[in-house]
């Protein structure tokens, strides 16, 4: 059974989610991603590994976003305008479903994650300047609780925790992974995937 992203649910377990820490506005980078969830026989959230030559996060796995420009109306926008010049995203076959919490890094950016829908018929044609690789970390994987682990390393003589994610390919960490573990604790609230939950458990 093909399991249903039923927007309206969505929109009431972003609702019902926990509200946004209040958190200090100075010296944070506003930046906004874009969560999209991918429709039809094979669901799940797509993904992008950033090119080995770019300045910043080289090489890492990461949603479709950037910083929120001037120009930018909101977070939405930012994270529309991020994705259709990272991977070619159409906006037309983009459903905007609402906000997730912010997330703050420890390079000194607030990201505001943004849930979307992508329709079916969505084409990407990743830029070859930003994007490596665009992929899926399928739905059955993200609702399985045992899926994400904790990890830890020494950092500035530190030690720092922080979540990965099983894939065969791609190492997904930080704050991706961080995003996606909050994804999947409201996702396993929504009464269409249940069943889908339930398998992974069983």
């Amino acid at each position: 059974m093909t399991p249903h992203f039923d927007a309206p649910a969505l929109r009431r377990l972003l609702q019902d989610a926990e509200p946004t820490a209040a958190l200090p506005a100075d010296g944070l980078i506003p930046a906004a991603v874009l969560v999209g969830l991918v429709t039809g026989p094979a669901p799940g959230v797509l993904l992008t590994k950033r090119t080995a030559h770019l300045r910043t996060h080289s090489g890492q796995v990461s949603f479709p976003g950037g910083r929120i420009d001037p120009d930018d109306s909101g977070p939405e926008a930012a994270a529309l305008r991020e994705a259709q010049e990272e991977v070619g995203l159409d906006p037309d076959r983009i459903e905007i479903l609402g906000r997730m919490r912010d997330f703050v890094t420890s390079t000194g950016y607030r990201i505001t994650p943004v849930l979307a829908l992508l329709q079916p018929g969505f084409a990407v044609d990743p830029s070859p300047h930003e994007v490596a690789a665009v992929f899926q970390l399928p739905l059955a994987v993200l609702l399985d609780p045992e899926a994400p682990r904790r990890r830890s390393l020494m950092f500035a003589g530190n030690p720092r925790e922080f979540w990965v994610w099983p894939h065969p390919e791609h190492e997904i960490w930080g704050a991706t992974a961080a995003i996606l573990v909050h994804l999947a604790k409201r996702l396993r609230s929504h009464p269409g995937l249940n069943h889908l939950a339930h398998q992974t458990n069983s």
